[in-house]
């Protein structure tokens, strides 16, 4: 068997491709960090690199055979943010006659370079990628877009990045949208939270169980990335110590959630505590051909099967993982009882309950180890996250087909079906 590629397109339900014979190998993350926490001094460049050298070790694969870099990154929080896919590329220790692109999809973008990357394996222009998404939301600048033209006396013009861009002009705020899902879906407020809760319950217990140290791979408190022929790159954590666990997490309960006022309208439901965290951090997965798996005996963790996107109305913008997996699902001859986790982000409680309505999923397949409201949500790794977490998931639990999902910011969904080996 070869690999190989199937491209789909609908222009009332989306976009896609189905795959045969591309691998996921294997994949780290770093621990994500809360905001303004251990990571917030770590620029995303680096972040990158510590994710993408740990998938490489975890893989068994030589960083000389990797044949294109692929890597998603949000913010612009680092001065060589121009550079910061061939950064990763060349500090992981890639070739130089390999190439590095950044992929932009917003909160779906770390699922979109798994998909560039099957892509390119399948037209044979590949045979082995790095895909790494990286975020450090911390550091997200406040901007002058007109002090080069200069400003009144007294009154210069700058703009929060981390807040502003949560905005969408063309139609309202991130968090409004889920507001919108809930009176659409008639979510209470006490559902909502309950949601959230669960969310921080299913992480503290799959953390207590070691679930998540085989994903992670520690930061030490400060350090040097040196790579033979480069500059060295000096990078410090904020605190003495390094950060070896997500940081996130926290205890609570029905009665604090139920204290929490509402952020983004006087009706609510969402909160804080209802929200995703805004956190540093980066992952990646080592992407490859069935031939190269062949030739060198590797044991990946699975294949990726398919993957599709779609737009939906941007004040709904939430509700975008539903068509994407309907449509994925038509095209691969699959239903929805037929997929046995789903990893579905969770930017907002009721934006993801939302998506377990429409769909009617069984909720003892979603999210089993919690998701973005216990471990926050960095733009660029979510989706890579997502699929790491789902296969090592499959994995542990026996079971074989899973599906990576996110709602994006304007308005689209994106989902991929992955297959335990």
């Amino acid at each position: 068997m070869k690999a190989s590629v199937q491209g789909f397109q609908n222009k009332q339900a989306g976009s896609g491709a189905l795959f045969e014979d591309i691998y996921l190998l294997d994949g780290k993350r770093t621990p994500f960090g809360k905001y303004t926490g251990g990571l917030s001094t770590v620029s995303p460049t680096d972040l990158g690199i510590f994710a993408s050298r740990a998938a490489i070790a975890a893989a068994g694969v030589p960083a000389a055979d990797i044949d294109q870099t692929i890597v998603a990154n949000i913010g612009q929080a680092s001065a060589d943010s121009f550079f910061l896919p061939r950064h990763v590329a060349l500090y992981a220790g890639a070739p130089i006659a390999s190439t590095a692109v950044l992929t932009q999809r917003i909160c779906g973008s770390g699922v979109e370079l798994l998909g560039q990357a099957a892509e390119q394996i399948a037209l044979g222009k590949a045979n082995l990628i790095l895909g790494c998404g990286t975020d450090t939301m911390s550091r997200f600048p406040l901007a002058s877009y007109s002090a080069r033209q200069g400003f009144q006396l007294g009154r210069p013009e700058f703009v929060d990045l981390l807040w502003e861009a949560l905005n969408d002009t063309a139609a309202v705020p991130m968090g409004a949208t889920a507001d919108n899902l809930a009176r659409e879906y008639a979510l209470t407020r006490e559902e909502v939270d309950a949601f959230a809760l669960r969310s921080q319950q299913r992480y503290a217990n799959a953390a207590e169980a070691g679930f998540f140290q085989q994903e992670i791979t520690p930061v030490e408190a400060k350090g040097v990335l040196e790579m033979e022929g480069f500059n060295p790159r000096k990078y410090r954590c904020n605190g003495r110590n390094g950060i070896s666990a997500d940081e996130h997490p926290r205890q609570a309960t029905m009665e604090e959630l139920g204290k929490l006022p509402f952020v983004f309208s006087k009706e609510g439901p969402t909160t804080a505590g209802s929200a995703s965290g805004i956190v540093d951090g980066a992952a990646a997965l080592m992407v490859a051909s069935g031939d190269y798996v062949r030739a060198h005996g590797l044991k990946p963790l699975g294949k990726i099967r398919g993957f599709a996107s779609t737009g939906v109305q941007p004040e709904i913008m939430g509700i975008g993982p539903v068509p994407a997996i309907r449509l994925l699902l038509t095209q691969m001859g699959l239903k929805i009882g037929d997929i046995d986790r789903f990893e579905i982000n969770e930017a907002f409680s009721a934006q993801c309950l939302a998506v377990a309505r429409a769909l009617e999923l069984d909720q003892d397949k979603l999210n089993v180890n919690g998701g973005a409201i216990a471990i926050g949500h960095p733009l660029g790794a979510t989706g890579v996250r997502l699929a790491l977490t789902c296969l090592k998931t499959l994995q542990r639990d026996g079971k074989q087909l899973g599906i990576a999902s996110a709602c994006i910011g304007g308005g689209q969904g994106i989902a991929m079906v992955v297959e335990a080996c």
